[in-house]
Formats: structure tokens, sequence, C-alpha cells
């Protein structure tokens, strides 16, 4: 299974379970990460859902094969759902959703925390938004969440740049909430997750979706002038480049 599964105490742990690919996201586990969180939603023994992943990684985003392989590869076989069907469901999720950041965090490792209620973050774990160095453009509304979230200059350098921002620099920005130290990450998140699922499923469902509400449609338009975009340059020169030495680095 490329997703675990967990409940205790009305918290659904879902961990990202391919380790010897850093949790890379391929089309399997998009699949599967939205069906678990779209089942969670529904559940109504669930209150909170909280995200980690396995080893030294939280994830390092798409599997980037993969995204050459829907470029280049007639034959290739998207998913039921994909990575568009994960953002639908991470932007409807109706209940508190909590990330541990555990070790690595690239590309939607780092953009998913824009969907977050809570992030934690180990002291080892690094983010990056890679895009520029792969020659695309944002995802997952992170053009709009993540200035809302850290500040307009904050999310420039972090989707300008594809440059590495370690846990210090993630909590002055207030990408992550709380910094912990490794051993910790789990205990920590896992004790503000039991503070939540203590209290009425409804009443947290009610301060959610108000709090949500405002950015719903800034949500929507960022994702369509995002994809509009990603659109455009995928496959092009620079981002075609990009893939071929990251995919010919893995081969060598």
């Amino acid at each position: 299974m490329t997703l675990d599964i967990a409940d205790e105490n009305r918290v659904r742990t879902l961990t990202l379970n391919r380790p010897e690919a850093l949790n890379a996201f391929d089309e399997a586990l998009y699949d599967a990460t939205t069906v678990a969180l779209r089942e969670a939603a529904d559940d109504p023994e669930v209150a909170v859902v909280l995200i980690t992943g396995t080893g030294r990684a939280f994830s390092a985003g798409t599997d980037l094969a993969e995204m050459q392989a829907r470029i280049t590869d007639p034959g290739f076989t998207p998913g039921e759902h994909g990575f568009m069907g994960l953002i639908d469901a991470l932007t409807a999720f109706p209940k508190p959703l909590i990330c541990a950041v555990n070790g690595l965090g690239i590309g939607i490792g780092t953009t998913i925390l824009g969907f977050a209620d809570l992030s934690f973050m180990s002291t080892t774990a690094r983010l990056k938004c890679p895009f520029t160095s792969l020659g695309v453009a944002p995802e997952a509304a992170s053009s709009y969440l993540l200035p809302q979230l850290i500040g307009r200059q904050n999310a420039a350098w972090l989707l300008m740049s594809s440059e590495w921002v370690d846990a210090d620099e993630a909590l002055r920005m207030g990408l992550v909430w709380k910094v912990c130290e490794p051993d910790e990450l789990l205990v920590q998140a896992r004790k503000h997750a039991d503070v939540l699922a203590s209290r009425p499923i409804s009443s947290l469902m009610a301060v959610k979706s108000t709090m949500v509400a405002p950015v719903l449609a800034g949500v929507d338009a960022a994702r369509a002038r995002e994809n509009a975009c990603f659109a455009e340059l995928m496959g092009a020169a620079a981002n075609a480049d990009a893939l071929a030495e990251f995919n010919k680095g893995k081969e060598s």
C-alpha cells in the first residue's frame, strides 16, 4: 500500500508510504489520498485528519518520472482522480486538517500546507517549491493561498526562487505553526489533534466552513490561472530540459 490509514480517538492518520520514492505522488498515491480524504469527510466517526510521511520525506511532490511520461508517452494512463482530484478533495475537506512534516517537502509536499488548518514540522525537515527550476507554474492555488498565509514577499521568495526553506525559516514565515524535534513531531501533532477531536464535529465543521468560505472563490480562480499557465509551460523547452536532466540523473 502506498497510503497507510489508521484511526484513533476520532483522528484518522494518513501516512504517505512510498519511502523508496521519498513519498512522491504517483497516480496511485494521488488516487488513494483523494479517496481517503473523501471517505474521512463522510465518516461520522472521524473528526480530524492528520497527514504525515514515512521515512526521510514528507513528500517529494509529483513523481517526475511520471510527469515526463505524461508528456512523452502516448500510452500513459492517468489515474481516476490524479492531482486535480486531490486538490478538489483538499479544497472541499470540511473537517480540521493537520500536516506533520516529518522530512523533505517538495512541490505538493509544501503547497499542501496552504490547505492545512495546523502544520507541524520537524527541525530536520526542509521545504521547497521547485516550480521555476522545472520551468513550470505554481500549483494547488499556492499563488493565492501562500500570500494569504505567509505574506506577499515570503510567498514570492518561496514560489520564485526554488530554494530550500528550513524549519526555522518556515516558522518565521508562518508556513508552519510549530517546529518539533523529530521524535516529538507526531506526539505533538497527535496531542493537538486529540484536543480538536474531543470537540463536537458539527461545531468543528461550522468553524472551518465559516473560516474557509471567504477564500473559496479566490482558490478556484487561482487554480484556473495556474492550470492555464501550467498547460502552456509543461512540455515547453525549459520544462522538457529540466525533466530530462532529472531523469538522466536518476538513471546514472
